[in-house]
């Protein structure tokens, strides 16, 4: 149910008046999200980074504002637009996949909407529903795949369908694992995958295809990562791509043309690119062993350092201020030297990682594949803070929004609301 600040309705005078004023305002800013909202997959700009205040280190299963129970399982994080929160999952191998919008606050579901799509095998890692929806002011996108086809859906925030496209058939090793991502009026899918890949922009209005580049393809190879955008003072935006045939490529959002590519990875890209201070920052890897190459570009593609040792491969890094923290598959944590790519400390955490850590006001928060999230302080110098477990499984980044802290385990999702007292 939805709340009302008012049981009174308005003059028609002050509605029409009112009703001009947001027309006009979303006009002028048909894009903007606020602050307090994480509108894609690890938030603004895939930062994983949350000014937040007053999330504690350590609480108890009654300190939960909600702990509900989806059906079936699913991967993908929670994204959040004002009182909408939305998250997906999956039943009967596949066969359906659900996209849920609840009450940000409550937990309470507003509407269900569910497509239904081919049974099918997936690595043990993996779930159906792995990909992380993103909204804008307006709608929400989804992306689901089968071996026939791969889809991408529009909803508006009421649950109508507002346009659907396939893609074409999907195949991985792994299933799919990338986000979609919002860039003005456009929609960018990555579609890597074992045999003809591409990204491509879509109009947000109409699904339609505005622009789509073809990218080098290798069987087994399949990129796995969530691109980004950079916007630099006095500069064009550039989208920011990475997989293993093309390194880290840049294009341009706007038409698709590549701006700068560097050599390719020797292995797969999972870890998504992080940016800051004019750094690119990315990975690559292989199932069962540490990243094997970490690359720091700068904004023209020119290679600033390299490193080798204790890389995630899955999980993707935090840049907070100018330090890089990498938490890795395996439990391990390092800080590391943003400028130079020089260890400062590393320390074993312990526990397997599949979904990646985000930070909080200075504070990093991860989750083990057992659904034990542990909390590690953002700072040259190690401090673990504390560790709490979560009672189901986890391979899903957490969310962060209109102050609260969002775990998507297997089986729930959890709602954990800052302490007024330390906001």
């Amino acid at each position: 149910m939805v709340r009302h600040l008012s049981t009174l309705s308005p003059a028609p005078t002050t509605r029409l008046l009112v009703g001009a004023v947001a027309v006009i305002l979303s006009l002028l800013t048909p894009h903007s999200a606020s602050a307090a909202d994480w509108t894609r997959y690890r938030g603004p700009n895939g930062s994983g980074f949350s000014p937040l205040k007053g999330i504690p280190t350590t609480w108890s299963p009654g300190d939960y504002s909600f702990n509900i129970k989806l059906p079936g399982e699913g991967h993908g994080a929670a994204v959040i637009r004002g009182r909408r929160l939305f998250v997906t999952s999956a039943v009967d191998q596949g066969a359906m996949r659900h996209l849920f919008c609840l009450d940000a606050e409550t937990g309470d579901t507003r509407w269900t909407r569910r497509i239904g799509m081919n049974r099918s095998r997936k690595h043990l890692r993996n779930s159906w529903a792995s990909s992380t929806p993103c909204v804008d002011n307006q709608k929400v996108y989804v992306a689901f795949a089968d071996k026939e086809r791969y889809t991408v859906t529009a909803y508006d925030f009421d649950g109508h369908l507002v346009w659907r496209r396939v893609l074409g058939p999907y195949e991985s090793q792994h299933g799919l694992g990338a986000s979609p991502i919002v860039f003005e009026d456009l929609l960018i899918v990555p579609n890597d995958q074992d045999g003809p890949s591409s990204v491509l922009a879509l109009d947000r209005q109409t699904g339609r295809t505005v622009w789509s580049r073809l990218r080098k393809f290798k069987s087994g190879r399949t990129s796995y990562a969530t691109p980004l955008i950079i916007r630099e003072k006095n500069k064009p935006a550039q989208l920011i791509c990475v997989s293993g045939e093309s390194g880290i490529s840049s294009l341009d959002p706007h038409t698709g043309r590549q701006n700068w590519a560097t050599e390719a990875f020797p292995l797969r890209t999972v870890a998504s690119p992080v940016y800051a201070n004019g750094l690119v920052i990315a990975s690559c890897g292989q199932g069962g062993r540490f990243g094997v190459l970490q690359r720091a570009v700068d904004t023209s593609g020119r290679t600033v350092w390299t490193r080798k040792r204790y890389l995630p491969y899955v999980t993707t890094p935090i840049i907070y201020k100018d330090h890089l923290y990498e938490w890795n598959d395996e439990g391990v944590f390092s800080c590391v030297e943003l400028s130079s790519g020089r260890d400062v400390w590393t320390k074993r955490i312990g526990g397997n990682y599949s979904g990646s850590p985000i930070c909080i006001d200075g504070k990093i928060y991860g989750v083990d594949e057992k659904g034990e999230v542990v909390i590690v302080a953002a700072s040259p110098q190690y401090k673990l803070l504390g560790r709490v477990p979560l009672g189901d499984p986890c391979h899903s980044t957490p969310s962060v929004a209109g102050g609260r802290l969002y775990f998507r385990t297997f089986h729930r999702l959890i709602c954990l609301e800052a302490r007024s007292e330390d906001k």
